[in-house]
């Protein structure tokens, strides 16, 4: 199995080499970067600069970018939500300039995948009218046009909303989108928050081309480590094995103690899902 490390664990403060340090001393070789300014400045040239030296520095391959979802994410809230599926064209048009942005980063550093939010989750305060799938499918395919030179995949995430329900993202693509490189992200914890992470692997099937990983209690969306939730790690396991699934499991989990601390129950979580795969070899 192939695990990974998102800057999330780190998304509350700027980033800098010795996070990206931290997560390759603890074995980790793949990474994914949360395209938020303030803690990633994605419009400063010196700043993407230095972290394409860091990855390169610590042996680190870039798996996905996270598409910018806010302005700033500080003190575990986050700012002024970007969103790409508005009525507003001002609104939509500044989410997809803000995105494109992102991209800058695959300039310097090769990256296989452009995990997108599609609209503002439930969760947040979500303007009337918002979330609109004629905005959202606008929006979908300015954006993977900016990503297809760069050899960048598109992967709608798994959000609480009704247009990134795994039901209504495989519609979109099949039906409504001729976009065929671009797939699905499955969020295990946001599908938990939803119904069934299994029923979820099931329903996006060939559409699934990374994901996020976390466990929950089924209430909040917590980004704890496997197993120290309520998700069925070992169905949602098989579930994969199933589908053929042989990418990489992206951990996108929050700093609920020292980043260290995190990463070590985070290889342990790993070790258990190997273990799991293996017995059943």
């Amino acid at each position: 199995m192939q695990f990974g490390v998102s800057t999330q664990l780190y998304h509350g403060q700027r980033l800098r080499h010795e996070h990206l340090a931290e997560v390759a001393a603890h074995g980790f070789e793949t990474v994914e970067v949360v395209a938020t300014r303030s803690h990633v400045d994605y419009h400063s040239a010196t700043a993407l600069d230095e972290l394409a030296a860091w990855l390169a520095s610590e042996t680190l391959r870039l798996h996905a970018i996270h598409a910018p979802f806010t302005d700033r994410f500080e003190h575990g809230q986050w700012g002024s939500p970007f969103s790409n599926a508005s009525p507003d064209g001002k609104v939509r048009e500044r989410a997809v300039r803000e995105t494109v942005a992102a991209l800058d980063l695959a300039r310097r550093v090769p990256v296989g995948f452009l995990v997108l939010h599609v609209g503002i989750p439930d969760a947040l305060v979500v303007p009337g009218g918002d979330n609109h799938k004629d905005a959202a499918r606008r929006s979908i395919g300015q954006i993977a046009e900016a990503a297809e030179p760069l050899g960048v995949r598109v992967a709608l995430e798994v959000i609480p909303n009704r247009l990134s329900a795994p039901d209504a993202l495989v519609s979109l693509l099949e039906d409504e989108l001729d976009l065929p490189r671009t797939g699905v992200c499955l969020d295990f914890g946001h599908a938990q928050l939803m119904g069934d992470p299994v029923e979820a692997v099931e329903t996006l099937s060939g559409l699934l081309v990374t994901t996020h990983v976390h466990d929950n209690h089924g209430s909040r969306d917590e980004h704890l480590p496997p197993f120290d939730g309520v998700i069925e790690w070992p169905a949602a396991l098989m579930a994969l094995q199933k589908i053929g699934y042989d990418g990489v499991m992206m951990l996108e989990l929050a700093a609920t103690a020292s980043p260290a601390a995190v990463l070590r129950r985070a290889q342990a979580a790993c070790a258990r899902m190997e273990e799991a795969v293996g017995s059943w070899r």
